[in-house]
């Protein structure tokens, strides 16, 4: 357990607060680019605590501003897109992605007032579906080379939902890989072959075992956590009673990211992204390795599970998660369904919007969620001295340098495993039609 002092500088990310100057220091997710398709490209944003809106020009430029216009306040998500800009409809006032008012068409035609007004105006980029934003000072830092930025669109698809918590509980689920013995058991097995699209419902490796079937009958994992350039590495290992070593690595992308295998082909990079203190959204960029994702049908699956345009789950704290006590004897575990996004959602946000941890009892398998929050505490400090290095930030060779990372789920013979999942990872790696390395990334 940790003080409450100690759990607010963890988990709390508004102006001034020690984390969210962390947070501040690298790229975040601000709106999926499919949220701009159709007739008016402007949507409103709240991340990290500040009102803002995005908005796409014409000639397909983003700009990413402060929500209230700087003459009387006025919500500019229902400005007008006009000549690569956005209007005001209370004065006319007119703004650029840069946040420079261009025209106050209500003054005098002598004014210069426009070129001293300046809004709140962040830099923006398009990675693979995904607008970001950086709400820190100074130049931004690179986008590391990460494979969901680095595979072609062909190859990726990018999605998002709403959770009602604070965005470190959010993580902290996602760097658990021991509850996906408990949390995500099915009682009994389904086809593969019928579940594109869905996590933990691949064979495992080259195998004929389902990953539901190892997952349920070796519910003890040994977790190993290894501090990486970009973060946490984190490696579950199931002995299958001296036949074989089952071997499932994840990631901690540092600060709120998570990279984990979602089936043989594809893995997930998913952010858990602050609204403000007590809300966050889920932002992921699923990445194939073998053949291109089918978009319409992954979008047709998940869009089926929210309502737009917030991505609010249809089935969440409202309609008590869907839970079916008859379910929960007969065929899953937690009686919630097959959407395991349901069963995260319960697991985050039945604890309250921000979890009490000075109640908490940490055990063996939190060694990762451990590990995190020293790492975050040490970025609290850096940031705090402005000295010294952050993960992906300052990694010798800058963040291109930083590749991958590795994420699969694996079979091994019991006495090599430590070799046998980097071949096969590189093994899928180099199957992969758009992977042109020459440096493998499965180096140890």
């Amino acid at each position: 357990m940790i003080s409450a002092e100690m759990n607010r500088k963890l988990t709390e990310i508004g102006a001034g607060t020690e984390a969210g100057a962390v947070l501040r220091r690298y790229w975040q997710p601000v709106a999926l680019v499919d949220e701009f398709d159709g007739p008016r490209p402007v949507r409103p944003v709240t991340l990290l605590g500040e009102k803002l809106v995005a908005f796409r020009n014409e000639d397909g430029t983003y700009g990413l501003i402060d929500r209230h216009c700087p003459h009387r306040g006025a919500d500019l998500c229902y400005g007008r897109l006009e000549d690569g800009g956005i209007r005001c409809p209370f004065h006319g006032w007119k703004f650029d992605t840069d946040g420079q008012c261009l025209e106050t068409p209500a003054e005098p035609e002598e004014s210069q007032l426009a070129s001293r007004i300046k809004t709140t105006a962040y830099p923006v980029a398009v990675r693979n579906g995904i607008l970001f934003g950086y709400l820190g000072t100074g130049e931004p830092p690179a986008f590391p080379e990460l494979d969901c930025f680095t595979a072609p669109d062909s190859h990726t698809f990018a999605f998002k939902g709403l959770i009602e918590s604070n965005w470190l509980q959010a993580l902290e689920v996602g760097i658990d890989p021991a509850h996906a013995s408990f949390l995500h058991r099915y009682l009994e097995d389904d086809d593969p072959a019928d579940a594109y699209g869905k996590q933990f419902r691949d064979y495992v490796g080259d195998t004929d075992i389902p990953m539901t079937r190892i997952l349920r009958d070796f519910p003890r994992p040994k977790i190993d956590v290894e501090t990486t350039d970009y973060g946490l590495r984190i490696m579950a290992l199931r002995d299958l009673d001296g036949q074989a070593m089952h071997v499932r690595v994840t990631n901690q992308v540092f600060p709120q990211a998570i990279t984990i295998p979602m089936s043989n082909e594809m893995t997930i990079t998913q952010w858990h992204v602050p609204i403000d203190d007590e809300n966050c959204y889920w932002y992921a960029i699923f990445t194939s390795f073998g053949n291109a994702v089918d978009k319409a049908k992954m979008r047709q699956q998940r869009e089926a599970l929210y309502i737009m345009p917030d991505y609010i789950p249809k089935v969440g704290k409202q309609n008590g998660y869907g839970y079916d006590p008859v379910e929960q004897k007969m065929r899953t575990y937690t009686g919630m369904g097959d959407d395991i996004n349901v069963h995260d959602q319960w697991a985050v946000e039945s604890p309250g919007p921000i979890q009490d941890r000075t109640k908490e009892h940490l055990g063996q398998t939190d060694v990762a969620i451990a590990a995190y929050r020293r790492l975050l505490l040490r970025a609290i400090k850096t940031v705090a001295k402005g000295e010294g290095t952050l993960p992906i930030l300052d990694t010798p060779g800058g963040p291109g340098a930083i590749k991958g990372p590795i994420a699969i789920d694996t079979l091994a013979p019991h006495d090599t495993w430590r070799s046998a999942w980097l071949a096969s990872e590189q093994k899928r790696r180099e199957a992969a039609p758009w992977y042109f390395g020459t440096d493998s990334v499965a180096a140890e």
